[in-house]
């Protein structure tokens, strides 16, 4: 019992409950569809410096508004920023293909585990192939450490993410309506 209280204790110090909210910057992703609300993701710029400023670069530039959940496996992740083809209106056979106009990333890989709520980014065969693309995972899954970067962990929100419309089959696509990142903004 004395070791439960001391643990408690420890996690109401509001100094404790700061870091373990993390100190940003924030991405601010307001969802539509079948999920609905705001999901916030603390960026781990000190775990991968490179990808955090990418991805934030290309929201404070509005490239994610508008840009759909395209992969969405059950269990697994939901994946969404392909600002190349991902856009709301457009041909969904091909979300999942593009990037952006910015220059494919280095990997920046780290020992932070893939647990659930943890936000990794997308990439083809080659590690450094990362661009846009970001995942955002429902369950552990320890077999992508090492292999993909992280770069964020959901701090608020995370019914969101778990509403968001799955995709079929063993790719996870979204057949129909798939859900939308209505906006996409960064807080400091």
């Amino acid at each position: 019992m004395r070791k439960f209280l001391l643990i408690g204790a420890l996690l109401a110090s509001p100094a404790l409950a700061q870091e373990a909210d993390g100190p940003g910057p924030n991405l601010i992703i307001e969802v539509e569809g079948e999920a609905n609300g705001r999901i916030v993701i603390d960026m781990l710029e000190d775990v991968a410096p490179g990808h955090v400023a990418q991805i934030t670069g290309l929201a404070e530039e509005g490239a994610y508004d508008g840009v759909v959940f395209h992969r969405v496996i059950e269990g697994f992740m939901a994946q969404t920023g392909d600002v190349e083809f991902g856009k709301m209106g457009g041909d969904m056979r091909m979300a999942g293909r593009g990037g952006s106009s910015r220059p494919n990333l280095a990997a920046e890989f780290s020992d932070v585990p893939y647990d659930r709520g943890i936000v990794g980014m997308a990439r083809a065969q080659d590690p450094n192939s990362a661009n846009s693309q970001f995942f955002i995972m429902f369950a552990e899954g320890y077999f992508l450490n090492g292999q993909y970067t992280v770069i964020g962990r959901v701090i608020e929100g995370m019914e969101i993410v778990d509403a968001i419309k799955l995709g079929q089959g063993p790719n996870g696509a979204v057949i129909g309506q798939p859900d939308v990142m209505k906006t996409v903004t960064v807080e400091r």
